[in-house]
């Protein structure tokens, strides 16, 4: 019996004559943190992008808890269960974070209001309001809750981005960099809210090039270059993988952390 959140099979991906991804084959189990790495141009933001909507494959399926999501578009994956933040978040000048928070709810949408009615729909909208409030409170956001979205500092944005995510009540959460350029004090909250999502029961891939970050937080690694997975391990199996050290370095006398950027 297949237990896997999320499956992926033989999928390929290419732009042109540019091949990405070469017949991919993973799959996540509930509960796992898994780190998804690689060196630049490994194909790692392209498989988050299949996976979650923003892009298509040429070949191969995409199953969530064994249902095929490859050919739904982005809203759909998420109503499905997968939630995604991205690694540089934009946020809109004139909405405040909980405006964006909410605005994030899968259910606080205008159309309600003529489907469900004036009061049914003023109900969803406190629902998407308390559910925000708690997550805000969560992410430690609360302080900054009234301010412009677009005020925040680039940590405070992530965290807002994964406020967003969980605002559609993901099975699997997917995380593009969420510590890349964040403040240590903000990254240790990141790491915090990760780990305290994850006891919950949430499911996690995040790419990361923060190797200390891989250690605190993963449980399992897989490695893509060149578009193929290269190693799928722990991560204190990392330094002694031969195809990931070659990998990032090229060669096997260097643990492959300081050249991954």
């Amino acid at each position: 019996m297949n237990t896997a959140l999320l499956q992926v099979d033989n999928v390929a991906k290419s732009f042109g004559g540019n091949h990405v991804l070469q017949d991919l084959n993973l799959s996540v189990a509930p509960g796992e943190i898994v780190g998804l790495l690689g060196p630049n141009g490994s194909g790692k933001s392209t498989l988050l992008n299949l996976i979650t909507g923003f892009a298509a494959a040429n070949r191969g399926q995409i199953l969530l808890k064994g249902r095929r999501i490859e050919q739904l578009p982005a809203h759909r994956i998420v109503a499905a269960g997968i939630g995604r933040t991205f690694q540089l978040p934009s946020m809109p000048k004139k909405m405040s974070v909980m405006e964006v928070a909410m605005a994030a709810a899968t259910e606080h949408h205008g159309v309600w209001d003529t489907l469900l009615g004036l009061s049914a729909a003023r109900r969803v909208e406190q629902a998407a309001h308390a559910k925000a409030t708690a997550l805000l409170e969560q992410l430690l956001l609360t302080h900054v809750r009234d301010l412009p979205a677009s005020a925040l500092s680039g940590g405070q944005k992530k965290l807002l981005g994964i406020v967003c995510a969980l605002m559609g009540d993901p099975r699997l959460l997917m995380l593009d960099e969420p510590t890349a350029g964040v403040h240590p004090n903000l990254r240790r909250d990141i790491v915090q809210a990760l780990q305290k999502l994850n006891a919950q029961g949430m499911t996690l891939v995040i790419v990361e090039h923060d190797m200390h970050f891989i250690r605190e937080v993963c449980t399992r690694c897989i490695v893509l270059d060149r578009g193929r997975i290269v190693a799928s391990c722990r991560p204190d199996e990392l330094a002694s993988n031969e195809h990931v050290v070659q990998a990032y370095l090229g060669r096997t006398d260097k643990e492959p952390c300081a050249e991954a950027a």
